[in-house]
């Protein structure tokens, strides 16, 4: 039975939202390896200055038994509750261009009705074009630049960024939904997935998160501003680079990534970046392992945890 109450409330003195403008999804939930979606979600709501626009209802999008809101627990009481967040926004880039987004979870119920509604609220609001992105995990090296595969029916980025076009049955997302149905009405469309490196997929990459904004901002035009992640990405690095150089192990598997990740580059006829001779490569378990103590020192970046919206 499709959902027929209001799935969002509009906020109070909004700002005036100029016609034609960018519209960007950022949906976290199925999966967000490397924590490339969540921690661009909140890079942006700290140096994009979104105002909300709209305000979607966790009561009816959430199973709030899946995904848990954080209570702060302060020795003898309750010092804060921080529901999740699931809005639409009028932000702003390094230049002062304007665009929407949508950030926030991956609604779990009302599919139909989300989609129907962020639908009207773009046509509302005349958007120019609908760019989303999300990330999964690949036998990749963290050593080479992050791959993506593009969907969509922008021709010009498809060539320019898709780098794996898989002809694959997948598990849809709400932004796949979203992608198909604006397609459908012919609206300029582009999707990125992000291929993060299977054996760091668990922790938050902010690599990850940059190639996402640097993917946004080909499809758009806008400049957002990233060097807050550049200089996280250059820590995490000499982090991971500090626990292969002094293991002769770990560096071997690493070579086998890189040497399979060329040779597919190099154009392979292989349909898929996975399709290599599976007992020559290191499994993610094993990687993990090698980086036991790295990861341990960072927090997993798991989206579904509490706390994440």
């Amino acid at each position: 039975m499709p959902y027929s109450g209001e799935l969002f409330d509009r906020v109070v003195g909004a700002p005036i939202v100029p016609d034609g403008l960018p519209l960007l999804i950022l949906l976290t939930g199925f999966t967000d390896a490397g924590s490339a979606v969540s921690g661009l979600i909140d890079h942006l709501r700290e140096s994009a200055s979104p105002q909300p626009l709209a305000v979607f209802d966790n009561d009816a999008l959430l199973d709030y038994r899946a995904r848990r809101p954080i209570a702060y627990f302060d020795q003898d009481h309750i010092a804060e509750y921080r529901p999740s967040r699931l809005e639409l926004s009028l932000a702003k880039d390094a230049l002062g261009q304007s665009f929407l987004l949508l950030a926030g979870y991956e609604p779990d119920f009302a599919w139909n009705a989300f989609g129907d509604t962020v639908i009207e609220l773009a046509e509302e609001y005349g958007t120019s074009s609908v760019s989303w992105a999300h990330a999964i995990a690949m036998p990749v090296p963290h050593t080479r630049p992050f791959g993506t595969t593009v969907s969509g029916n922008r021709a010009d980025l498809i060539a320019a960024h898709s780098v794996w076009k898989p002809r694959t049955q997948v598990p849809a997302t709400a932004g796949h939904m979203l992608e198909y149905r604006f397609a459908q009405q012919g609206a300029r469309t582009v999707g990125f997935v992000l291929l993060v490196p299977h054996y760091l997929a668990d922790t938050e990459h902010p690599g990850a998160a940059l190639t996402l904004a640097d993917r946004l901002m080909a499809a758009t035009g806008l400049v957002l501003d990233t060097d807050g992640l550049r200089a996280e990405q250059a820590e995490y690095l000499s982090r991971v680079e500090e626990q292969v150089r002094g293991n002769d192990e770990l560096t071997q598997m690493l070579v086998t990534l890189e040497q399979r990740h060329d040779a597919y580059m190099s154009g392979m006829e292989q349909s898929d970046p996975a399709d290599f001779d599976e007992g020559a490569l290191p499994s993610a378990d094993e990687l993990a392992a090698e980086l036991e103590r790295f990861l341990a020192s960072r927090p997993s970046g798991d989206d579904d945890k509490p706390g994440r919206s």
